[in-house]
């Protein structure tokens, strides 16, 4: 569930990888695996933070956390993108409708900044040697682009803006900077450090990218 992000990373390395992005589907399974690891990316979780509450997710880390998320991706549902350089998975961004995060539904530092409906980006994993890269970018960038391609509007995640780098447990959720550089922009504030941010697919405008 975590990645030690970096709130500068290096975009120029980006050149020398040969990304591509691909849903986690039952065929890609053995990779999402083989990213996370055994230990299931952070202490177990296998990307089911924000779906279980309280000690549901708690007393379910590990083999029941893995067995849950599989089920998921048995279930025809996507549940996120995974990140593939030279054909070796590199990386992971969760990305489902907000609906699907029942977490999300009961925070008050994230609740909901109105009544349209959005995806929401909750999760960022990047294997320990890739990191830096500006593989988290990338990520953003693949996730509006699915998003289009599913006939959503709107784009939603939850960074840390903090001013110096954080350990990874603390920032899963992706830095502020690379939201921005990603093309999001702010539109609330309920926390010192935790903006949401957005991209509009469709704006008002027709600018297919964040307000402001």
């Amino acid at each position: 569930m975590t990645e030690e992000l970096s709130l500068i990373e290096e975009p120029s390395l980006i050149e020398e990888l040969d990304l591509s992005f691909h849903p986690l589907t039952q065929k890609l399974w053995r990779d999402f695996e083989l990213l996370f690891g055994k230990n299931g990316a952070c202490g177990g979780c296998w990307c089911m933070y924000w779906k279980l509450r309280g000690k549901d997710f708690s007393e379910n880390t590990g083999s029941a956390a893995r067995q849950m998320q599989k089920a998921i991706v048995d279930s025809k549902t996507v549940p996120g993108l995974l990140a593939y350089a030279d054909g070796y998975p590199v990386g992971w961004i969760a990305i489902e409708p907000r609906s699907a995060y029942p977490k999300l539904a009961h925070s008050r530092t994230l609740k909901p900044v109105d009544d349209q409906e959005v995806w929401s980006i909750t999760c960022f994993f990047v294997e320990k040697k890739y990191r830096r890269m500006g593989i988290t970018v990338e990520l953003l960038k693949a996730a509006t682009e699915y998003v289009k391609s599913c006939g959503g509007k709107i784009v939603e995640g939850y960074p840390v803006d903090a001013q110096t780098d954080q350990p990874a447990p603390f920032i899963y959720t992706g830095t502020a900077s690379a939201f921005k550089q990603a093309g999001f922009n702010e539109v609330a504030r309920h926390s010192p450090t935790r903006p949401i941010f957005r991209f509009f697919i469709t704006s008002p405008a027709g600018r297919g990218q964040g307000e402001g």
